[in-house]
């Protein structure tokens, strides 16, 4: 195809300057080339072959929550606001929107079907049972707070490993109660003896929490433990489960000793909410029984369970009684009022026998005459841990020398 000479600077001479003979076709000079002009094309639009729209992210999302149903209302949702970007941006995905709106419908009529049938409890109850199992191929505790469990042969000493215990009512006659379970929060294995020595200390904390009347009576239970050791920490394990145990594995333990917020009603929990100001106050008596060795310790003793009563009454006080506890309660917060002056002047003693005279005087002024009325009539414990040995200082309503746990945990 001939190129029509250019016009312009690039237009060639007039014929007869260049030498070129008349009616030849234009040969430009030497270094110079050819220029044609070529119409400007247009970048193809956004929605040209070579741009395609996108895939609008919510129509996706619409179709991954609804094949995976655990949040199916989400995916209904998202695929109604894909179906409307969609049109208002003409966007790919209107498949998708369908699909996940359409998978998310059944979703929801699922779900709602397994509410009224019952069917999203058990799915509920089988994964807590999977998360147990789980749990006990780690090493750890099968027996969840509050539950009861029997060992083998009856003997928590030989318990070494987890799938060894057997729920069991705690309403019938058992070798263990679970109270409570705390997590080890160490980045390496610390050493037996070192967890040995932090489940000790941690599981007599929390017995207040599972036991929080001081009346009830445990009979002869002690605390044990069971914790990891190298090889379930390995695998995962890093929870210390606290267990209540009988002391004599003849007479094993009956009736849970669980009393807490989950198994008092209101009035009875202000009542041992109550107590336990003061059993708080009375337990921090000095180590040394002899007043003679420790006057001082002794005295800031007592002006600590003098506040610890003073709490106690005004708790008392506060709490709106029913009718057939109240004569009782104001019995109690009267008596109450008559012991803290014994208190008060055992704290300014002068000397031993002062404080022995006034501490006991104290003691059984504690009201605890009152209180088994109160108690009785809330349907709570009515012997109190003090009947024994009211002259002695305090005692724990629970047996403490648990040196065997660890043991028996490990």
């Amino acid at each position: 195809m001939d190129i029509p000479p250019p016009s312009g600077p690039y237009a060639p001479p007039p014929q007869g300057q260049t030498g070129q003979q008349p009616g030849a076709p234009w040969v430009p000079p030497h270094g110079q080339v050819p220029y044609r002009q070529v119409p400007y094309r247009q970048w193809p639009g956004p929605y040209s072959p070579y741009s395609r729209p996108p895939v609008n992210g919510f129509a996706i999302a619409s179709l991954v929550l609804g094949i995976l149903c655990f949040v199916p209302a989400v995916g209904l949702v998202l695929g109604l606001v894909a179906f409307a970007q969609i049109k208002r941006k003409g966007e790919r995905g209107k498949g998708l929107a369908i699909a996940g709106s359409i998978l998310s419908v059944v979703g929801v009529l699922l779900l709602v079907l397994g509410v009224v049938t019952g069917g999203a409890s058990a799915f509920m109850e089988g994964f807590r049972e999977a998360a147990r199992e789980s749990r006990q191929g780690a090493g750890a505790f099968p027996v969840d707070k509050g539950g009861c469990f029997d060992a083998p042969d009856g003997k928590l000493d030989s318990m070494k490993y987890a799938f060894q215990v057997a729920n069991v009512p705690c309403s019938g006659r058992h070798d263990g109660e679970v109270f409570a379970e705390f997590r080890v929060n160490h980045t390496r294995f610390p050493g037996e003896d070192a967890i040995a020595g932090l489940a000790e200390t941690r599981c007599t904390d929390l017995q207040d929490d599972y036991v929080m009347d001081s009346w009830l009576d445990p009979g002869d239970a002690e605390i044990y433990f069971f914790m990891p050791d190298r090889a379930t920490w390995r695998q995962g394990d890093r929870h210390v489960t606290c267990i209540f145990a009988a002391a004599d594995r003849e007479h094993p333990l009956k009736g849970s000793l669980r009393r807490d917020a989950s198994t008092l009603d209101a009035h009875q929990l202000a009542y041992v909410k109550a107590d336990r100001a003061f059993d708080k106050a009375y337990a921090t008596a000095p180590e040394d029984e002899l007043v003679e060795n420790d006057l001082d310790g002794h005295k800031k003793w007592a002006a600590r369970v003098d506040k610890g009563l003073a709490e106690q009454a005004r708790q008392l006080r506060a709490h709106d009684w029913p009718a057939a506890s109240r004569a009782h309660i104001d019995a109690l917060v009267a008596e109450i009022g008559e012991g803290r002056k014994e208190w008060r002047k055992a704290a300014a003693a002068s000397d031993a026998d002062g404080f022995n005279e006034h501490q006991v005087a104290g003691v059984q002024r504690l009201g605890d005459k009152s209180a088994v009325a109160a108690r009785k009539s809330l349907g709570l414990a009515v012997t109190s841990p003090r009947d024994a040995t009211p002259e002695d200082g305090p005692e724990s309503g629970l047996d403490e020398d648990h040196g065997g746990g660890g043991d028996a945990a490990v």
